[in-house]
Formats: C-alpha cells, sequence, structure tokens
C-alpha cells in the first residue's frame, strides 16, 4: 500500500479567537490533488502548515512522513508556491532565482543553472534577464512557481497558482504540473475555481469553514449527493416521445421541456440512469443528439455538499 504524501488527522489551527483549520481531516496521495473552497476556507493555512511556517495547535500533521514544524532537512523537500509574495522588483528573475538558491544552501554555480532551468520549464527563457518590475501579473505568478520547482522537490504546494495568469499562460502551467506529475513528483493545487482543478484531476479534498466536507476521487464524492435529484440535459428531435420512454424509470423524478428540441430529466439515481439510457436507445430507437449534465462539475458538488451537511468520507 501507498504511503500517503500527506497525512492530517484533526488539525486545528488558531488565530486567536479566529479558527483557520477546524479539526481538518484528509489522506492525500501521489500525484495531483486539488483542494477546492471558497476564498477564506482555509487552504492557505493549511499550505502554511504544511511547509512548516505555522505550528499546529491541535491534532497531527505528517508531510512525506515528516512533522514539518522544525524539520530543516525537510524544507528541501517541499516547494511552496504562495498565493501573494512580494518579488525583488530591482532584480532580473534570473538574479532572484539563484539568490534564493543561494540562501537554501547551494552552491553558485549549481543555483545559476537550477534558475536558469527553473525560468526556462515556465516558458520565461527570453525575459529572464529582465527586471521583474517589467513584468506582467501572469508572469509574475510563472516566476513563483519557477522558484518552487528550481531545488527539485519530492512535494510541491501551488496556492492559487492560476490567478492573473491569460489563457496561453494557464494551459502552459496546467501542462507543466502533468509532466511533473508524470516525472514522480506530487502536487498539491488549491483554486476557488473549481473546473480549473476539475481539467487537472479527479482527485480532490473540498474544505470550507476549515473543515473538511469530502475528499478522494470525483465520482466517489459524487456519490455523496444521490440523495439530490441529479439533472440530466438531453437533446433530442422528438423530446415528447423521449420523455414518455425515460418516465416509466422508477428513479425518473421529474421531466421538464426547457426549449425547442430539449428534455430535462431529474433523476434521484444518476448511475442507474446512464447505465440504462444506451439500451433504451437501442430498444426504443430513440434519437437522442446529445446528453450533459451541470451536476457533474465540482460546482455542483460542493453546492450540494456545502448545503447538505455531509462530513468527509
Amino acid at each position: 500500500m501507498t504511503d500517503p504524501v500527506i497525512q492530517a488527522v484533526d488539525v486545528t489551527k488558531r488565530y486567536g479567537e479566529v479558527l483557520g483549520l477546524n479539526g481538518f481531516t484528509a489522506t492525500i496521495g501521489p500525484g495531483i490533488t486539488g483542494l477546492i473552497g471558497p476564498n477564506g476556507a482555509g487552504k492557505s493555512t493549511f499550505f502554511r502548515l504544511l511547509v512548516g511556517q505555522l505550528k499546529v495547535d491541535a491534532g497531527d500533521l505528517r508531510v512525506l512522513g515528516y512533522n514539518p514544524w522544525g524539520e530543516g532537512e525537510f524544507r528541501r523537500m517541499v516547494g511552496y508556491c504562495p498565493e501573494h509574495s512580494t518579488l525583488f522588483e530591482w532584480m532580473t528573475a534570473r538574479d532572484f532565482l539563484t539568490s534564493l538558491l543561494r540562501v537554501d544552501g547551494f552552491p553558485k554555480a549549481e543555483a545559476h543553472a537550477r534558475a536558469t532551468e527553473a525560468i526556462a520549464t515556465v516558458g520565461l527563457s527570453e525575459a529572464q534577464d529582465r527586471r521583474l518590475v517589467t513584468y506582467s501579473k501572469g508572469m509574475r505568478q510563472r516566476v513563483k512557481l519557477a522558484q518552487s520547482i528550481a531545488h527539485d522537490p519530492a512535494l510541491i504546494l501551488l496556492d492559487e497558482p492560476l490567478n492573473g495568469v491569460d489563457p496561453v499562460g494557464r494551459a502552459a502551467v496546467m501542462s507543466l504540473l502533468r509532466r511533473l506529475q508524470r516525472s514522480g513528483r506530487h502536487v498539491l493545487v488549491s483554486s476557488h475555481v473549481l473546473y480549473e482543478v476539475e481539467r487537472l484531476t479527479d482527485q480532490i479534498v473540498m474544505i470550507t469553514n476549515g473543515r473538511v466536507i469530502a475528499y478522494g476521487d470525483l465520482h466517489r464524492i459524487r456519490s455523496l449527493i444521490d440523495a439530490h435529484p441529479h439533472v440530466i440535459d438531453i437533446e433530442t428531435p422528438d423530446p415528447r416521445g423521449v420523455a414518455r420512454v425515460l418516465a416509466s424509470m422508477d428513479h425518473v423524478v421529474s421531466i421538464e421541456f426547457p426549449g425547442e428540441g430539449r428534455l430535462r430529466v431529474q433523476s434521484r439515481s444518476p448511475e442507474e440512469f446512464y447505465g440504462a439510457l444506451p439500451g433504451l436507445v437501442v430498444r426504443e430507437g430513440l434519437d437522442i443528439r446529445a446528453v450533459g449534465s451541470a451536476d457533474d462539475n465540482l460546482d455542483a458538488v460542493f453546492r450540494y455538499l456545502s448545503e447538505g451537511g455531509h462530513g468527509p468520507r
């Protein structure tokens, strides 16, 4: 059995009387995992605990088998790209990364080589000798990403890394994260924009108010909300004919006609619905052009779990 990359058990962190994390419990395995929650949910607090910037007030936290608080050597095993940070704007990108690597103990020549390689990895080679003050917000984000990978860490923590990055830059960053995963790195990436994480991985941790409301793969989490009717949109030139067939299903609770050539079905059992649909199409000769559902995205899952009061599984 693979050892967890991150193991959090009832982790609590207080800021005075305010709870940053409140009994946070999750097991995070290898590969890419998304940490999803609204702004203020506790994502940045969790990252700062993972890199040893903050100390756990209660509970137990292990990262790559270590207690991150006070473990000096462990910190070279982790790369951290914070949501907010101040760059030394009078420096060039290459000088900035080289300086950070020198502080981390790398010899001058190696630090320079690593800085150059990391900048190339994030696609900024042509701008590496420009001062950071001239960089756009998206370029600054990529510099932060470069510094998080320059020392070749086993675990990379990215706090809202796509903020301010243009569409081309977003695609490049996502491609980079997949390459890091294929090379054996572990990545924990946070976002409040759910579809971004959905494009990267189906391994997710959902957090609100400092607590985990669900974690695991997306399909498993989706099973937590089967008590809520699942909405399926169908495009067909014969919506009423298709509706007559679908109405015979015990788990179908409602059928609507939202527009010409469209049918909206609510089912208590999406797995049963999707499993039976192909056979019905063939047996009944149904003319169905497209099937989709807004309830299959992470936004719907988060909404249902938050409203339903489900705990993690």
